[in-house]
């Protein structure tokens, strides 16, 4: 029914409560004419470095954070780990094993997870790096100054003070040469540090704002998924 009134009353949901007003080529559109670009960084084992290595890591950030000259945002995206794949996994490798002593070792093995996991939650640590984008930098005077974080944005209707297209051609260009410097320093301290594709940031979107059941439903449709952030059902 294309007039379920269902349908609309999500639709407009969405619309009202997110401020995102689309995702193209890898670049968040904000609906007050501001935009993002989400970078992914890989993470070091810190505690098992030396202490002259954790000194010359900790040195090494901190030169890279000092000789930046725009604004990023550091995101942290703790999540629960679900190891019951993993205990299912240790299960039927014991069941297969023949050999008694191997069989001992894996039930030992498994009982040590699960008190572990009982005493602890174990957390999944993600790192993000944000660029933003300001509304300013389109040479509106009247823009107000927010400070928030694609991540976890503040929730605020607006309209678009430009046409997409024009926005996200500046935003493309003020963007991408601090995405591409922002690699190279982070190379230097050994990082992985790549930005997110369209459909990479749609799948966080949805996991961020549908927390509680993005672990156990999968994301499968992600034209849907795009069309109910953005509104565009």
């Amino acid at each position: 029914m294309p007039n379920d009134p269902l349908k609309i009353a999500i639709k407009g949901s969405t619309q009202n409560n997110l401020p995102i007003e689309d995702i193209v080529d890898g670049i968040v559109l904000l609906k007050d004419g501001s935009a993002s670009m989400v970078l992914q960084v890989s993470s070091v084992n810190f505690d098992l470095l030396s202490e002259r290595e954790q000194s010359a890591l900790v040195f090494a950030y901190g030169g890279i954070l000092n000789s930046l000259n725009f604004t990023i945002q550091i995101v942290i995206n703790s999540t629960t780990k679900d190891v019951s794949s993993y205990l299912n996994n240790l299960e039927e490798a014991k069941n297969k094993q023949t050999n008694q002593k191997l069989k001992e070792r894996i039930t030992s093995y498994k009982k040590f997870v699960e008190e572990t996991v009982k005493r602890n939650d174990v957390l999944s640590k993600t790192f993000y790096v944000v660029i933003p984008f300001s509304s300013l930098e389109l040479g509106i005077k009247n823009a107000q100054k927010q400070a928030f974080s694609v991540l976890n944005p503040i929730k605020k209707k607006a309209e678009l003070p430009y046409s997409k297209e024009y926005i996200l051609e500046k935003a493309k260009a003020a963007l991408k040469p601090k995405e591409d410097h922002l690699v190279r320093l982070f190379s230097r301290l050994g990082l992985e540090i790549k930005a997110l594709n369209t459909k990479e940031l749609i799948e966080l979107f949805y996991k961020t704002y549908n927390e509680d059941i993005a672990n156990n439903q999968r994301l499968q449709n992600v034209d849907y998924i795009a069309a109910a952030i953005t509104g565009k059902q």
